[in-house]
């Protein structure tokens, strides 16, 4: 059975990995901050170990990880999906909306990649799937925190995946573009309708469609596949939008 750690699993996109690998016989745990009913939820749901864990705290991740290799024997996929926005214009952002920002989806990267390479290498087996968003790829005004965690994001499973490939684990990036989440249904209508049309299939994605992407990426059927960034976004950065 393999063995899965899904951060930030509790809703959205997270959600449907967890409910993915489930489905696929695998032991699945994530992780959760403050929503503990929607992590309880999707604990039941699927069979899935929820376990409150912040980002900013490398201890509790490195006894999570522990733990996991404890009761499973290994960790053979760590999902990196939990992640944070605060959107602003340079000009009005908070410093503390930029730290929180840098520290939960950068830093928090690093620490989780920091305490699973150990016993991966050990295994000389593993793979790691981070996923980023198209704000890494092409630029969206407010977003210069959440762009700038993105796109390091990439780059680091670039140079992280040079570090691991030879030890035998996968290090790729999956990217999404618009998905249809709690956050997209909050759009004003008008900016909904600007986004769509810049999307060459014409509608939002599917959290499914983006964890179908994840479990492809960590499974035997992608073992020739490393250092990759794959994006899903329905066309979104494929082409330059020009007034029609």
């Amino acid at each position: 059975m393999k063995s899965v750690v899904v951060t930030g699993g509790s809703r959205g996109i997270g959600r449907a990995v967890v409910e993915r690998f489930a489905r696929e016989g695998a032991r699945v745990y994530f992780t959760y901050h403050q929503n503990e009913a929607a992590a309880e939820q999707t604990a039941a749901a699927c069979g899935a170990i929820a376990v409150r864990c912040p980002q900013s705290d490398l201890a509790t991740i490195v006894e999570v990880a522990e733990r996991v290799v404890s009761e499973t024997g290994r960790i053979d996929v760590l999902v990196n999906n939990a992640g944070i926005s605060r959107d602003q214009f340079v000009m009005l952002m908070p410093p503390e909306d930029w730290d929180r920002v840098i520290d939960t989806n950068l830093n928090g990267l690093y620490r989780w990649c920091k305490a699973v390479s150990r016993p991966m290498i050990e295994a000389r087996a593993g793979a790691i799937v981070t996923i980023a968003s198209v704000s890494g790829l092409v630029g969206i005004a407010g977003q210069t925190n959440y762009a700038a965690t993105k796109g390091a994001q990439i780059a680091f499973s670039r140079s992280l995946a040079a570090e691991l490939g030879p030890k035998g684990i996968r290090v790729n990036t999956v990217v999404p573009g618009f998905i249809e989440t709690d956050m997209t249904a909050r759009m004003p209508r008008q900016i909904k309708q600007q986004n769509l049309d810049r999307i060459l299939l014409r509608r939002f994605g599917q959290a499914e469609e983006v964890a179908a992407a994840v479990t492809f990426l960590a499974s035997a059927d992608a073992a020739y596949i490393v250092g990759q960034t794959l994006v899903v976004d329905g066309g979104l950065s494929a082409t330059v939008a020009f007034p029609r």
